[in-house]
C-alpha cells in the first residue's frame, strides 16, 4: 500500500499574500499548529539571497538564519523543508545538513531550465538534503517534454525524495490531473513520490486532490496545502478540508483543533488584512493561462469593468505570461487606455475659458461628502466657483462630473449629465461630453501609471491656469473599506501595502500640484494634507 503525506505551506506559500512579513509571533504560532496537527511535512518558506531577511520573515537570506529564527526545536517525525527559485538562491551557499538544520529543498524552475537544475539538485543532495523536482506550469509540458524531464530526473538524479505535478495558474481539472498523473506514474522511478502542488483559480483544487487520493497506484503520495488556504491570489487547497477528508475516508489521524484554532487568533487577522480567495479576476488569469498577478493588477486599479480586464489578460504576449513583469503589465495597461487617442486641443481651450479667474471645488467620492454635504453645497452656490465631481455618485449638484470609469459614464449620460472624460472611457463624444485625451494627463511614476480622476483633473487645472483649488472628498485610502467611500457600491478591499502607496502617493502629487503656484485647500479632512 502507498502512503499518503500532507506538506503544509502556509508559510511559504502563504507568505506571498504579506510579503512573507508574518512576524515572529505569527511564525511560531503558525508552525507549532502544524506541528500539532499531525502533518509530515511543513514548509518554513523562501530561501533568496536577495531579497530575503534574516529574521521576522519567512523568505530567508539563507538556510543557516533558519533554526535561529524559526526552527529552534524540531518534532520528531516531521520533516522540514524550504523551498528556493530557480536563479533566485546560490546553492553553494548552502550549508552542509545537520540535525538542526531544515531537512529537504524544493527547487521550482520554469520548463525552459530543466536541464540547468540537474547539477543545482546534484548539489543540493550531496550536502545531505532531500530534494524534491518543481516544475512549475507542469500542464505547459507536452507529453514529450515532460518524459524528457522525468528522464533526465531517473538518470541524473534517481535519488530524489519526490516529483511534483505543479498547477501553478490553478487551471487543472480533473482529466488534466489524469494525463499528468499517468505520465508521471508510469514513467518515473519508483522509488521516487508524487507530488501535487494546487492553486484555487477556479476552484478546483479540493476534487483535484481528490482524485489524485483516487488515483490507482503503489506511488507514495504527497499533496501540499495550506491552512485557511493561504497563499497568492485565489490561495491553495485548504489543509483543514484535506486533513479532515483524510481522516473520513483514508484513515488519518490528524487533529483539527490546532488547525482551527490557529485560523481563529492569526489567520483570519492575516485574512481581513491581505485577502485571498476565489475571485473573478483570478477566474480570467486561469482562463488566460497566465499568472494570476497580471489579473489582480488590472483589477486593482477599479479602472476598468471586468469584461476589459479579460480582454486585457487575453493581450499578454505568451512568453509573459508566466511571470509577472510590472513594467510590462504598465506598458500594456498604457497601450490598451492609450489606443483611442483624440484631438482635445478644443476641449482644453474651452476649459480655459471656462475657468478663466474663477476657483474649482473638485469634489471626491470619500465619506466625508456625507458628514460635510451642507458645507460642500454652500461651496458649490458661490458664483466664482466651478465644481467637479471626481467619479461621483450621489445628489451634489456640481457643474460637471469627471469620471474615468466606464460605468459611472454610462450612468451619468443616461442622466444628462455634463460630463468630462478620457478618450479610453468616452468611445467618442457625444452629448453634453468633454474628451481628453488619455495619455496627455495621465503621470507615470515609481513605474506604475496614475490615471485617476483626481490626476487627471489636478493636471488639467494646472494647464489652464487656474489659481485656487478647493479639495473636498478626497479622504485618502484606509483599510477598512467603509471608511473609504461614501457610495458603498465603489467600495474594493485595500491591503496596507495598497493603502499606505496610494495615500504617500496623492499626498505628494498634491504637494508637487501646490509647488506650481496653485493654492490648494482642503475643504474636507484627509490623509493627504
Amino acid at each position: 500500500m502507498n502512503t499518503v503525506k500532507v506538506l503544509d505551506v502556509t508559510l511559504r506559500d502563504g507568505g506571498c499574500v504579506n510579503n512573507f512579513n508574518f512576524g515572529q509571533l505569527y511564525m511560531e504560532k503558525i508552525l507549532a499548529a502544524q506541528e500539532a496537527s499531525g502533518v509530515e511535512v511543513i514548509e518554513l518558506g523562501y530561501l533568496d539571497d536577495k531579497n530575503g531577511s534574516p529574521s521576522g520573515r519567512t523568505q530567508y537570506i539563507s538556510d543557516q538564519v533558519i533554526p535561529e529564527c524559526i526552527l529552534r526545536h524540531k518534532k520528531e517525525g516531521v520533516t522540514y523543508v524550504a523551498m528556493m527559485d530557480y536563479g533566485k538562491f546560490n546553492v553553494d551557499n548552502l550549508a552542509e545538513r545537520t540535525e538542526s538544520s531544515i531537512d529537504g529543498i524544493r527547487l521550482a524552475f520554469h520548463k525552459k531550465n530543466m536541464h540547468d537544475v540537474i547539477p543545482l539538485y546534484k548539489k543540493i543532495m550531496a550536502k545531505g538534503y532531500k530534494a524534491f523536482i518543481q516544475p512549475m506550469i507542469t500542464l505547459r509540458y507536452s507529453d514529450s517534454e515532460l518524459l524528457e524531464l522525468i528522464n533526465l530526473v531517473n538518470t541524473e538524479i534517481p535519488e530524489a525524495s519526490g516529483f511534483y505535478i505543479v498547477d501553478t495558474f490553478g487551471e487543472m481539472r480533473p482529466n488534466d490531473m489524469q494525463r499528468m498523473m499517468n505520465l508521471v506514474d508510469h514513467n518515473l522511478i519508483p522509488s521516487m513520490l508524487m507530488g501535487f502542488h494546487s492553486h484555487n483559480n477556479i476552484q478546483m483544487s479540493y476534487s483535484n486532490a481528490c482524485a489524485m487520493l483516487q488515483f490507482p497506484t503503489k506511488r507514495d503520495l504527497m499533496l501540499d496545502s495550506s491552512i485557511m488556504g493561504m497563499g497568492k491570489g485565489a490561495g491553495n487547497l485548504n489543509t483543514e478540508l484535506l486533513l479532515e477528508h483524510l481522516n473520513v475516508f483514508y484513515g488519518g489521524q490528524y487533529k483539527l483543533s490546532p488547525l482551527l484554532e490557529v485560523i481563529d487568533k492569526v489567520i483570519n487577522q492575516l485574512h481581513s488584512e491581505f485577502y485571498w480567495g476565489y475571485a473573478p479576476e483570478y477566474y480570467l488569469s486561469s482562463a488566460n493561462h497566465c499568472t494570476p498577478s497580471y489579473a489582480s493588477h488590472f483589477y486593482n486599479k477599479h479602472q476598468l469593468p471586468i469584461d476589459q480586464v479579460a480582454e486585457l489578460l487575453g493581450m499578454i504576449a505568451e512568453e509573459k505570461r508566466i511571470s509577472f513583469d510590472k513594467n510590462y503589465a504598465e506598458e500594456l495597461w498604457r497601450a490598451y487606455n492609450e489606443k483611442k487617442e483624440v484631438d482635445d486641443s478644443a476641449v482644453v481651450a474651452e476649459m480655459k475659458t471656462i475657468l478663466s479667474g474663477r476657483d474649482v471645488l473638485l469634489v471626491g467620492p470619500g465619506k466625508s461628502i456625507i458628514t460635510h454635504a451642507e458645507e460642500i453645497k454652500a461651496m458649490i452656490a458661490r458664483e466664482n466657483i466651478v465644481s467637479i465631481g471626481l467619479n461621483l455618485t450621489g445628489d451634489l449638484p456640481v457643474d460637471y462630473q469627471m469620471v474615468t470609469r466606464q460605468d459611472l459614464f454610462e450612468a451619468d449620460m443616461a442622466e444628462g449629465n455634463p460630463v468630462i472624460t478620457t478618450s479610453n472611457v468616452s468611445k467618442g463624444a457625444r452629448g453634453n461630453v468633454k474628451v481628453l485625451n488619455y495619455k496627455n494627463w495621465i503621470e507615470i511614476s515609481d513605474g506604475r501609471t496614475h490615471d485617476s480622476s483626481a490626476v487627471i483633473m489636478l493636471n488639467l487645472l494646472k494647464a489652464v491656469g487656474v489659481k485656487t483649488i478647493y479639495l473636498a472628498g478626497l479622504d485618502g485610502f484606509e483599510v477598512n473599506i467603509n471608511e473609504n467611500y461614501a457610495d458603498p457600491n465603489l467600495r474594493h478591499p485595500v491591503s496596507v501595502e495598497q493603502m499606505e502607496r496610494r495615500n504617500k502617493y496623492y499626498k505628494r502629487f498634491i504637494q508637487t500640484i501646490a509647488s506650481s503656484g496653485i493654492d490648494i485647500h482642503f475643504v474636507t479632512p484627509s490623509l493627504y494634507q
